[in-house]
């Protein structure tokens, strides 16, 4: 006995009791649902992206390698799926697995608006140095300023700035950092200024 690959009901004969169809057309199907949620999945990395830049986290970085770890393995398992159903054999715990995976970028977008929109607790102003620049050009271009960590077990920090403040501040400017708690505690900045 396999499942149907439409809508994974049980099915003894050659079409589905549940939905009607036969293989082929319960492949198109699939097919047409994994294209809609992996669509649903880019937009979801790309609010992603724009709220990451617009209440910058001070663990920018290890966010977005996490974010890119899921990104990419979330498409690996959508290709999987895709190929698996070519061959027409049992795929339907590696459904669950990538629908499961589709509104996780929605999830952590939507975490980072929260900690930072409706974040109305005072700011910290850090004193530090700039020991350093770093820019990535790109469609989202991203821009840091390397920094003396304040924080305990490291030793720099890059601060995601706009272009303004990138331009504004060079190595061994003393500046001033405003620090946020956040709502849901994911520390974020909340701007640059000159000491």
């Amino acid at each position: 006995m396999t499942r149907c690959l439409n809508c994974g009901a049980e099915r003894d004969a050659e079409v589905c009791d549940a939905c009607g169809l036969e293989p082929s057309a319960a492949e198109l199907m699939l097919r047409k649902k994994l294209l809609n949620r992996t669509g649903l999945f880019l937009l979801g990395a790309i609010a992603f992206v724009t709220f990451s830049s617009k209440y910058p986290p001070l663990e920018i970085d290890r966010i977005l390698i996490f974010i890119g770890v899921l990104f990419f393995l979330t498409l690996s398992v959508a290709i999987w799926l895709e190929r698996r159903a070519l061959k027409h054999v049992e795929l339907e715990a590696l459904k669950r697995v990538y629908y499961g995976l589709i509104p996780v970028p929605w999830l952590l977008a939507g975490l980072l608006l929260l900690n930072g929109a409706f974040d109305r607790a005072p700011f910290n102003e850090i004193e530090t140095h700039v020991v350093g620049k770093f820019v990535m050009a790109g469609p989202l271009p991203n821009r840091r300023l390397i920094v003396r960590s304040w924080r305990e077990g490291d030793t720099i920090e890059r601060i995601a700035v706009d272009r303004i403040d990138f331009n504004q501040f060079s190595d061994g400017d003393t500046i001033e950092i405003k620090v946020k708690e956040g709502l849901v505690g994911i520390p974020w900045v909340a701007g640059v200024i000159r000491q």
